[in-house]
């Protein structure tokens, strides 16, 4: 579980500033465009963050976006202040519609933690999709690529913001954990905080299982946005 997005939320962005947003959004819409069969272009960004994928898929579609963190929302509230957002959970939401896309980036779906709640994720995205529509999920490490005991470090350095954000990587079984500390300094004072980060590690067929249960035919890209892969599921059309 993570216990809370919303302290390290004002830094997100400068964290992971070296990510090419769009460059991710172009293959997605690529994707869409080789794979979507629905004739709609409304899209939901789950797990949304502060809204940097949508940002530049807003550019061919209608877009709206849900995170469980207020934090994150907020400052997707601010990116793209025009755009429909939910707080939420993955596993459980209902938004009362269905939509043509979802999206799920980042490896956020590893978030859920259990094989049992990454179906029951996959069959509610399931439900808001609409026939020939996508389920698009970019996966979290599997079981064998995680390295417990391998040492990582972010760090932002700008003039008036430094982030240093370092962890150790440790597994418990099917759960792998990054203990992130942060020390920051802003011109107001310096910080030093943690947060709790525990990330479901699921193979290739329990992906594979999860959504051909909720009733999706998948295709997998193994190389996907950033080498993790990605799978793409297609709501069977009527």
């Amino acid at each position: 579980m993570c216990d809370s997005f919303d302290k390290s939320a004002a830094w997100y962005d400068a964290i992971y500033d070296y990510k090419d947003y769009e460059r991710e959004a172009q293959i997605i819409h690529t994707r869409i465009e080789q794979y979507g069969r629905s004739e709609g272009k409304n899209l939901l960004d789950v797990a949304c963050g502060t809204g940097r994928h949508l940002e530049y898929l807003r550019q061919h579609y209608t877009v709206s976006g849900l995170d469980i963190s207020p934090g994150l929302l907020d400052a997707a509230r601010q990116r793209c202040p025009d755009v429909p957002f939910f707080e939420a959970d993955m596993v459980d939401f209902e938004l009362g519609e269905q939509v043509d896309v979802i999206t799920c980036l980042f490896s956020a779906i590893g978030y859920v933690r259990t094989v049992d709640r990454l179906g029951l994720a996959l069959g509610t995205m399931s439900r808001h999709i609409k026939p020939g529509g996508l389920v698009i999920i970019e996966p979290w490490f599997a079981p064998d690529d995680w390295h417990p005991g391998s040492v990582h470090a972010n760090f932002v350095n700008r003039p008036d913001l430094k982030v240093a954000r370092v962890t150790i990587s440790e597994r418990d079984d099917s759960i792998s954990r990054n203990v992130f500390h942060f020390l920051v300094a802003t011109p107001d004072g310096i910080e030093y905080f943690t947060e709790n980060h525990e990330l479901g590690l699921f193979t290739h067929e329990e992906y594979l299982k999860a959504f051909q249960n909720s009733g999706l035919d998948v295709i997998y890209d193994a190389d996907g946005l950033t080498g993790r892969g990605l799978y793409v599921g297609r709501q069977p059309q009527a």
